[in-house]
């Protein structure tokens, strides 16, 4: 029986772009047992438009749901949580207070230009990248605390 990947999950509020992108770098190339999932605090009715563009530049498709609802579930099977920089306190559901949550804070790529968009998505695989290799060299139980800070 193969045991169940470990879940980075990546947050933001409308999962409409930062947290979508974050998820396609990750599970283009995941560690061994781990795999991205990406959900909102109030999602959007549909992906920026701009985001699958943005992706298929890079050659990544978007990932085949739209945004998405975060559950306690979600949060609670979640080994590594991710925001994007965009939980304030109005935002920031109480079922996220009190856990381990890295921050990346990125500025929203929807309010940007096309190529402020493509610096976020690239600081997003950057970022991605090296959260990869960490979850590689960490021993398979961690739950990948070291790195960016923590909210």
């Amino acid at each position: 029986m193969t045991p169940s990947p470990r879940t980075v999950l990546f947050i933001c509020v409308e999962n409409a772009g930062r947290s979508l992108m974050a998820e396609a770098f990750f599970n283009a190339d995941p560690p061994p047992g781990w795999i991205a999932v990406s959900a909102g605090t109030r999602p959007a009715p549909a992906a920026n438009p701009r985001t699958g563009p943005m992706l298929r530049e890079v050659g990544l498709p978007l990932p085949a749901h739209g945004p998405v609802l975060l559950t306690r579930e979600m949060m609670d099977e979640a080994r590594v949580r991710v925001t994007m920089g965009c939980l304030d306190d109005a935002s920031c559901p109480a079922h996220l207070k009190g856990l381990e949550l890295r921050d990346w804070s990125l500025p929203d790529p929807a309010r940007l230009d096309d190529a402020g968009f493509r610096g976020v998505r690239d600081q997003i695989r950057a970022r991605v990248k090296g959260l990869r290799a960490e979850l590689a060299l960490a021993d398979p139980e961690s739950t990948g605390r070291a790195g960016d800070r923590t909210r």
